[in-house]
């Protein structure tokens, strides 16, 4: 599978994915696809966002300002997760009592 899909590409990939459902996400800005040429082309990311978005509003029958929150939360939690990988490698340079002195303060943040 190519790295740049099509709507067709994902909408023929995503089961319970139409046209309809697509441009709503797209409206919605839920899911921002790059604009090429010949349309806009999806990444990969995108696709695995899409089968999320359709998930959720099938199985949890959530509507659509619901789901807005929904993803605004699941990427709060996505750039969290990826500033704290920052952080841990951050602080995995530093001298073993700086680290110490980290822990302990984390510790006590209690």
């Amino acid at each position: 599978m190519t790295d740049r899909l099509t709507e067709d590409d994902v909408i023929a990939a995503i089961p319970g994915l139409t046209r309809a459902r697509l441009i709503g996400f797209i409206e919605a800005e839920v899911v921002i696809p790059i604009r090429a040429e010949t349309g806009p082309v999806f990444r990969q990311i995108d696709l695995a966002r899409m089968e999320l978005l359709c998930d959720l509003l099938d199985d949890l029958d959530l509507d659509e300002s619901a789901l807005a929150v929904v993803m605004s939360l699941i990427d709060q939690l996505h750039t969290a997760r990826q500033d704290l990988r920052a952080l841990a490698r951050a602080l995995q340079s530093e001298p073993p009592e700086v680290r110490a002195r980290i822990g302990a303060a984390l510790r006590g943040a209690d």
